[in-house]
């Protein structure tokens, strides 16, 4: 699979323009390190902030900051206000992550043909048969990319459950001081993606197609979208897959959506199969 078409977004959710392409050497990382972003000229550092602020500006949803290790009771607290659909995003470089991939395709401040309204997003997933219509995105891995074997099925899987990961640095597995949630529009957790205008990068599939897979699995296994960040989905289902069987489809569902979790992950379909089987949290990442 070629991913040329898709590098430039991706580039550009970096450096949130051309300003700091320049300044990735790694052609698939999807945001600047400090060290890239310290090599801007001063001209090109002013138009980054620019650019920035103006992104910041033009998110408008409501934003309610906690400690991290308060950030599920308070989401729970905002499901049942009546507000929208809350969604824990993570510390400070989460919430600009989640700015720019909301406002990249604004021509002013990216490099995209313009903004595409949630409602038109919503639109098109209405018309996505998910699993099935995802090849139908260029971006997609096909049938003969996906070359991961089922596996042996583990002896016990209980120990796989990542939590709200958006809360904390994975790496320490420290909570975050401040954690940052937002309220959105939506009167559904999968309808999230579409409002914040989530995806479309590498291998990361575009908004519309989130919403497709989000609903199946809403309607399948009570899944609610709990955490997002810029490259990761947490998500809670009150109905696991209760067979063997049923787990297999569904990791084949999420191998075929979110290959990395398998490729740079698992290593095998089962050992997902019986992660999400065991577990009320699913985790999701694109590299």
């Amino acid at each position: 699979m070629s991913d040329a078409p898709f590098l430039t977004r991706r580039l550009l959710l970096g450096g949130l323009g051309a300003t700091a392409l320049g300044c990735l050497a790694d052609r698939g990382r999807a945001q600047p390190s400090g060290s890239a972003v310290d090599r801007l000229t001063p001209e090109q550092r002013a138009s980054y902030d620019t650019l920035q602020a103006k992104a910041r500006a033009a998110f408008t949803y409501e934003r309610v900051s906690v400690p991290g290790s308060e950030a599920l009771a308070k989401w729970e607290e905002l499901k049942s206000s009546g507000r929208g659909w809350p969604v824990v995003i993570g510390n400070d470089e989460d919430f600009d992550r989640i700015v720019e991939q909301f406002m990249i395709e604004d021509p002013e401040i990216g490099a995209g043909p313009g903004l595409r309204a949630p409602a038109e997003i919503l639109a098109t997933a209405a018309g996505i048969a998910f699993p099935e219509d995802l090849r139908k995105w260029p971006g997609a891995y096909q049938p003969q990319d996906l070359l991961a074997e089922d596996g042996e099925w583990p002896a016990d899987a209980s120990a796989g459950s990542v939590g709200l990961s958006v809360a904390m640095d994975v790496v320490s597995q420290r909570l975050y001081e401040r954690v940052h949630i937002l309220l959105t529009p939506a009167k559904f957790c999968w309808k999230v993606p579409a409002y914040l205008r989530w995806g479309g990068s590498n291998a990361c599939p575009p908004p519309e197609y989130h919403v497709a897979a989000l609903r199946r699995w809403h309607e399948r296994y009570g899944a609610e979208l709990i955490g997002i960040n810029g490259d990761v989905m947490n998500l809670r289902a009150a109905r696991p897959p209760a067979q063997r069987a049923a787990a297999m489809t569904l990791a084949r569902e999420v191998y075929a959506y979110c290959p990395d979790i398998v490729e740079q992950g698992t290593g095998d379909i089962a050992p997902l199969a019986a992660a999400m089987m065991a577990n009320s949290w699913w985790y999701f990442w694109w590299d």
